[in-house]
This record gives structure tokens, C-alpha cells and sequence, in this order.
């Protein structure tokens, strides 16, 4: 039996891809997925449609950039993440404001993606561990499954702050508690690494889209009215420092998630 090229491809071992699993990365990503809730705001409030194609070809041409990599590269991979985290937003408000999709429905549609993500990468894998990320058909599995989180974190964010009226401070509570269950499963009751480390992953995006909110939205909204702009440029600053510090460090090559 033969095997393409593209196939053969798909099924080589490459090296890691992906960071170290510290509290950089944890902050990193908090500070990516507010940057994105902020970001899409001000692209879709101001530009409407034409911020819509902006975000879709920001994600396309980051991920293409960091597939054609082959190892891990700090810049490349959190420029997919940030961008991941604006299309992603867009993607979910779009499914409520143009589409007239309720917010529960649209976390139902997104959690059963990323159900339906999990189960066919274990089903193909035998395996959802990030360190197992070694060919890129998993790479594909793990993109997959880090845009389908973004686009249900959205989702779950917006249920909770506007249709379950939890507010923005209260949904930060709740997700900030949330969040801090599988660590503490992991660290005191010996919770399944893999399982621990997805369910914080989730977490974090409908915590750090809540914080954004409530730092950008007008004070009538319950924020704090800095502005969607402003607030994704602060973001998008302290992020780009955390990446350059672990760029230039070299961190991020292995790791125990």
C-alpha cells in the first residue's frame, strides 16, 4: 500500500509545538482571550463586515504560519492564539447578533463542538494530551479544538453576564471559582492531568472575555468604560511583552501539562 505525501506528512513525528505549561502561559492566555473579546468589539462596532474579513484573514494566515513552522515558535504560536481568540469572538456574536441565535443555543451548538472535537481526536489518537503533540494531524485536532473553546467561552460568557444577568463582576467571580476547581483537583486530589488541563483551558475564556467587558463596556453595562479600542491595545501591549520575554528566554519547548 502507498501513502501520498500529504498523508505521510500528516502522520511524521514533529517537534513540539506548543509552550510550556507555567503560570507565564496561564497569564498569557488570560491576557490573549480579554485582547480578543476587545479586539472583535472594536473590529465588528466599527467596522462591521469589513472587521469580520480582517478576522478571518488574520486566523487564516496565522495558522498557516505557524502549520508551516516546525517547531515551536513563541511569536508564531500566540499570533495564531490572539487571532483565534478575535475570529472566535466574531464568530460567536455573530451566531446572536446577525443571526438572532440565543445565547444558550449557541453555547449548546459550540460545547457540542468541542465535544464532538474531543471524542473524534481520542477516537483517532487513543490520546487528548498536549505533550502528545507530535504530528501534525494532532496539531490539527489541538487547533480545532482551541477555536471551538474560544467560540463556546464567548458563548458562555455572554449567557452568563447578560441572559443569566450574573453582570460582568459576578461572571468573573463565578469563572475565576470555576477555574480554579480542576487546579486544585490536580494539585490536592490527583485529578487527571489532561482532564485538568482542558477544563482550566476552557475556563479561561469566558473569564478573560468577562474581565474584558467589564473593563470596556459603558458603566450603564455595568463596565467600566475605558473603551473596546483602548483596552485591546493595553491588552495586546502586555501580551506582546510576556511573548517577547519567553521568546528570548527560550522557554516553552517541553512541558507537563
Amino acid at each position: 500500500m502507498t501513502v501520498d505525501n500529504h498523508s505521510r506528512a500528516r502522520l511524521e513525528p514533529v517537534a513540539v509545538k506548543v509552550p510550556e505549561i507555567t503560570a507565564s502561559f496561564w497569564v498569557l492566555k488570560l491576557l490573549t482571550t480579554a485582547m480578543g473579546e476587545a479586539a472583535s468589539d472594536y473590529l465588528l462596532g466599527t467596522m462591521s463586515l469589513v472587521g469580520l474579513g480582517i478576522g478571518l484573514a488574520g486566523v487564516a494566515l496565522a495558522l498557516w504560519v505557524q502549520f508551516r513552522i516546525r517547531r515551536y515558535n513563541a511569536f508564531a504560536y500566540w499570533a495564531a492564539v490572539m487571532m483565534i481568540a478575535v475570529f472566535g469572538t466574531m464568530a460567536a456574536d455573530t451566531l446572536h447578533h446577525q443571526l438572532g441565535i440565543s445565547f444558550g443555543v449557541s453555547t449548546l451548538v459550540c460545547a457540542i463542538a468541542v465535544a464532538a472535537t474531543f471524542l473524534a481526536w481520542y477516537r483517532v489518537e487513543h490520546t487528548l494530551s498536549i505533550h502528545s503533540i507530535t504530528t501534525q494531524r494532532r496539531e490539527v485536532f489541538y487547533w480545532l479544538t482551541v477555536s471551538f473553546t474560544f467560540a463556546l467561552g464567548t458563548a458562555v460568557g455572554d449567557l452568563t453576564a447578560s441572559s443569566l444577568h450574573f453582570g460582568f463582576v459576578g461572571s468573573i467571580a463565578l469563572f475565576a471559582v470555576v477555574m480554579s476547581v480542576p487546579a486544585l483537583g490536580a494539585w490536592r486530589f490527583r485529578l487527571n492531568s489532561v482532564i485538568a488541563f482542558w477544563s482550566a483551558y476552557i475556563v479561561t475564556r469566558p473569564l478573560g472575555a468577562s474581565v474584558a467587558d467589564w473593563l470596556s463596556k459603558p458603566a450603564k453595562s455595568g463596565g467600566l468604560a475605558y473603551g473596546d479600542g483602548r483596552v485591546a491595545a493595553i491588552l495586546l501591549a502586555f501580551a506582546l511583552m510576556l511573548v517577547i520575554d519567553a521568546a528570548v528566554s527560550r522557554r516553552a519547548l517541553t512541558f507537563e501539562p
